[in-house]
């Protein structure tokens, strides 16, 4: 027996209905309704003039070519660092450094990539400087793109990996050397098939992240043009167009959606074993070395191309005064600006926490403990569906042409909604998937002692998922704080948020700010992400007793 149908269930759906239709479905429609408007009447022409443009053709290629290209390296780079965590006999210590150091990325706006690239493998960059030469012609464009794309993805790709590497039966390595079998051979009846499905999972996703973010293309791009850029020169380039910014927006969503079906697709390829043995494999020192080695080359590389954002603000002049200075850092403190800039990310950022946290929870819960009818539950689940399949850029595009002039216009609340939306999907997941492995003879017990919906709820659902909200919470937090795809349309000069901040710097060559406001949110994460883990083992300590606060926890939490 689920949870009574009560009003308050009925209510609960009514608000998130509301929520739905007014801050998605609307803004989309209205979308959709520009891209149609042809002067006095509707029709196709915006699409036809769209698709017969030979610079619209080229940037739709730009835009496929280097998400496929970069989806594919982080997916290799990804496994190497999978493969040798979970397919070789090298101390834990090493195996959690690959573990943190391969999530680093995820801590930081991708605006910041792409200048510390351009730090690090510019002209008077610092690996320039330090090898004598540029390693990249000209790291504008395509190559930048690349890597950033490459750094931004590889840790999606990383946990998609690792998460299926731990359900791989180790024990048909020695059945095939048993066999006599090759090491090729042996790798891929052992590692490579089963993991087929996960590593086409991965490329898309990767592929689905580099297509549809804009922090990267718009500080390193240059003259190579993507979908990210080209909507947003539609919108507010130097000739804004709603009509045709709509259109644009429109061809973003195809490539989203064909990325949800083959993501369902390609699930028919994972296997599934009875039975699952974890121990160590034979040792094989030239293997484990061998491997140890890439793994930290490919880390040492990764975490290399951010050194610079601790470099450069404690640099008088880089690099011609290379004195150390604390004036940059002194001066972005003193700046009332700058810190009411903050101030925003943090307000915007614990607000998405705690609000998102709540909706998607409500969500979920509507839909696993409740019996509410079932258009009701297929409406939850299909707008979660949606929100999955809609970027960030979209929704950002859509609230501007809907709230724009509105008294919810430029305000942090339409910036909270924004985030809650965008990212909707995913925690809404974790959460539902939290709620359906409970009993659900738990609140006929409640109920047959007395218990109304709301004590039943207090007394035992939450408690039994108070993980999965913090881990939820947690996620909210830390995607707030570096998002930009949305925010860049639709917060105002009162209501900038650091990522935005750091793309107005980028106007004035301001690139020590830039890198001072992107350690305050890598710190900012880092602590909320501590303060996440101490929550999470108070609690547990009250339920078990002792228990140790481990650093993995923390750093892992906002990602699971």
């Amino acid at each position: 027996m689920k949870l009574n149908n009560s009003p308050l269930i009925k209510a609960l759906w009514l608000f998130i209905g509301v929520l739905f239709i007014a801050f998605m479905f609307i803004p989309l429609g209205k979308m959709l309704m520009l891209s149609l408007n042809v002067g006095d009447g509707i029709g196709l022409s915006n699409f036809t003039d769209i698709i017969n443009s030979k610079n619209f053709r080229q940037v739709m290629f730009n835009s496929f070519f280097v998400a496929i290209v970069s989806a594919m390296s982080a997916t290799f780079l990804a496994f190497i660092l999978a493969y040798t965590v979970h397919w070789t006999n090298l101390p834990k210590g090493f195996k959690q450094t690959i573990k943190l150091a391969s999530l680093f990325p995820m801590l930081l706006p991708t605006v910041t990539y792409g200048f510390a690239i351009i730090y690090t493998f510019g002209k008077q960059g610092l690996l320039t400087k330090m090898i004598g030469f540029q390693l990249f012609e000209e790291i504008y464009g395509f190559y930048g793109m690349w890597l950033g794309y490459t750094i931004y993805t590889l840790p999606v790709a990383f946990l998609l990996l690792n998460n299926t590497f731990q359900y791989l039966d180790k024990k048909f390595v020695i059945v095939s050397e048993l066999m006599g079998d090759s090491r090729w051979r042996q790798i891929d009846m052992t590692v490579i098939r089963p993991l087929i499905g996960t590593f086409a999972a991965a490329i898309i996703q990767c592929f689905f992240l580099a297509f549809t973010d804009f922090g990267i293309p718009a500080s390193i791009g240059g003259q190579y043009n993507v979908i990210a850029t080209e909507l947003y020169t539609q919108i507010l380039g130097s000739s804004p167009s709603f009509e045709r910014g709509s259109v644009v927006a429109l061809f973003m969503l195809i490539p989203s959606i064909l990325s949800i079906l083959l993501l369902w697709y390609v699930a028919r390829f994972n296997i599934r074993y009875d039975s699952v043995e974890h121990f160590d494999l034979p040792t094989s020192k030239i293997k484990d070395r061998l491997l140890a080695v890439l793994s930290s080359g490919i880390l040492f590389s990764l975490l290399f191309v951010f050194a610079v954002i601790f470099i450069i603000p404690w640099v008088k002049t880089w690099p011609y005064q290379m004195e150390f200075s604390t004036d940059t850092f002194t001066k972005v403190i003193e700046s009332s600006n700058l810190m009411r800039v903050y101030k925003n990310s943090l307000i915007v950022a614990t607000l998405t926490a705690i609000f998102g946290t709540i909706i998607t929870y409500a969500a979920a819960l509507i839909y696993e403990r409740s019996s509410l009818f079932k258009v009701g539950k297929f409406s939850i689940e299909s707008s979660a569906l949606v929100t999955n399949t809609v970027p960030g850029m979209v929704i950002g595009i859509a609230y501007l042409m809907v709230f724009s002039g509105s008294s919810i216009s430029n305000t942090i609340f339409i910036i909270v909604i924004s985030n809650i939306i965008h990212y909707f999907s995913t925690p809404y997941l974790m959460s539902k998937n939290a709620l359906s492995k409970m009993n659900l003879g738990w609140e006929t017990t409640a109920s047959l002692l007395g218990d109304s919906w709301l004590q039943s709820l207090r007394r035992i659902v939450v408690p039994n998922s108070i993980f999965t909200l913090i881990e939820v919470a947690s996620y909210f937090f830390i995607s707030a704080m570096v998002t930009i795809s949305a925010v860049i349309f639709i917060s105002g000069a009162r209501t900038m948020v650091l990522t935005t901040k750091i793309v107005e710097l980028q106007h004035f060559a301001r690139f020590d700010e830039i890198f001072i406001l992107s350690l305050m949110v890598l710190l900012t994460n880092i602590t909320a992400l501590i303060f996440f883990a101490v929550v999470r083992t108070l609690y547990k300590r009250s339920l078990y007793g002792t228990a140790k606060i481990k650093t993995e926890d923390a750093l892992t939490a906002p990602v699971v």
